[in-house]
């Protein structure tokens, strides 16, 4: 164990052997020797099971609960949720398909993405150029 802290504890002669020495992480003995498992498997690392029914994990929604003395919320029929949810999984133009666009036809949503992407890419551009120079 004195054989591990002894390049630590040595004299520091230079700055390039101060860096090495500072970026060495030094491991305890006999901390290289991993335990074996079963043939085969990692065994007890596996993930169990889950112990939920069928029916449980089709009517609630299991892990959203965030009080402690709650319970997870049921899962509603369609028509009980909003129509804006439904349209958050929607795939979205990229910037340069709305480069390709009318401005003029585009709806409202549509430009204004479209403006604070074209914005953020003219400020990325701006950006590396200053660092060039």
């Amino acid at each position: 164990m004195s054989m591990m802290f002894a390049r630590v504890l040595r004299p520091i002669t230079s700055n390039k052997e101060a860096a090495s020495t500072l970026g060495t992480r030094g491991f305890a003995a006999g901390a290289s020797k991993a335990k074996k498992g079963k043939k085969g498997g990692a065994g007890a690392d596996a993930p169990k099971a889950s112990t939920l029914t069928k029916e449980v994990k089709s009517t609630t929604v299991v892990g959203a609960n965030i009080l402690k003395d709650g319970s997870d919320p049921k899962v509603l029929p369609d028509s009980e949720y909003p129509d804006w949810l439904w349209h958050l999984i929607d795939k979205r133009l990229p910037l340069s398909e709305l480069r390709r666009k009318d401005i003029e036809t585009l709806p409202y949503e549509e430009l204004k993405r479209f403006v604070k992407l074209d914005n953020r890419s003219r400020i990325k551009e701006n950006n590396m150029l200053k660092a060039k120079n």
